[in-house]
């Protein structure tokens, strides 16, 4: 069932930011710091199939993203709510 993004917050991080969903997607905290531990799990290895993406944080009802410092937020935002909407 798709996620729907009901808020984009900035983190005090210029190369974090955090998705906020309208349901939950992990129960404890999930981090993946790289692409290859992110192999198993559908959503986060989505994610980071995104250029620039860097790192996956996985709790409750929101997602946060870290990026390279110099990707582009405005193509990672629409990436990872194409991702999400899609799972």
């Amino acid at each position: 069932m798709p996620f729907n993004v009901s808020e984009v917050q900035p983190t005090p991080n210029p190369n974090a930011t955090k998705f906020v969903l309208d349901r939950s997607i992990s129960e404890g905290p999930v981090s993946f710091f790289d692409a290859a531990s992110a192999k198993d799990h559908p959503v986060a290895s989505r994610l980071f199939a995104i250029g620039g993406v860097s790192g996956v944080f996985l709790l409750r009802d929101f997602v946060t993203v870290n990026k390279s410092p110099d990707a582009k937020w405005s193509d990672i935002t629409s990436g990872v709510k194409r991702v999400l909407s899609s799972v």
